[in-house]
């Protein structure tokens, strides 16, 4: 029995930086104003400020996409949106296969993305950095893209699987 892992994270820095001078840059705007002589800012509300800046932006670092190939099908979990794995069984899908793709353009970025906000007929992406996923083509007509950084990986094990795929 072969079983494939994965566990990605929002790490690059590219989005990190970003993060940081969209959070630094009013930060230092807001902290200005407080401390102008004629402020009428009160340090609750320059600390409720603040707060309501770190919540919206500091998640983004706590997301975490699970993946698990097995004997059974391919499981995933995109922590804190699934709490439990979902599950995709092998009878389930009609075809499966790891390909590039285009992030921006099929799904509209990272993340959770897809259905009724992008590109419906593309179905659903779930992603954290890259351009390498497992395509997922249910039987039912539905599409669901699960990102990877292990192509070869992701490659070797669905191989040891399509047989379970009835056609």
């Amino acid at each position: 029995m072969r079983i494939f892992k994965e566990e990605q994270r929002f790490t690059q820095t590219w989005l990190v930086v970003v993060m940081l001078m969209s959070t630094l840059v009013p930060f230092g705007i807001i902290i200005n104003e407080f401390t102008k002589e004629k402020s009428t800012m009160t340090i609750n509300e320059l600390f409720l400020v603040m707060t309501i800046m770190l919540v919206a932006v500091v998640p983004i670092f706590f997301f975490k996409l699970y993946t698990r190939i097995d004997e059974k099908g391919v499981h995933y979990r995109f922590f804190p949106i699934h709490f439990n794995y979902k599950s995709v069984y092998w009878n389930e899908l009609e075809k499966c296969f790891v390909r590039k793709y285009d992030p921006i353009s099929e799904y509209g970025g990272w993340g959770f993305k897809g259905g009724a906000l992008w590109k419906k007929s593309n179905g659903k992406a779930i992603n954290v950095s890259g351009e390498i996923g497992i395509q997922l083509y249910f039987k039912n007509g539905k599409k669901l893209l699960i990102g990877t950084q292990k192509e070869a990986d992701a490659n070797s094990v669905l191989k040891t699987y399509l047989d379970k795929i009835e056609t």
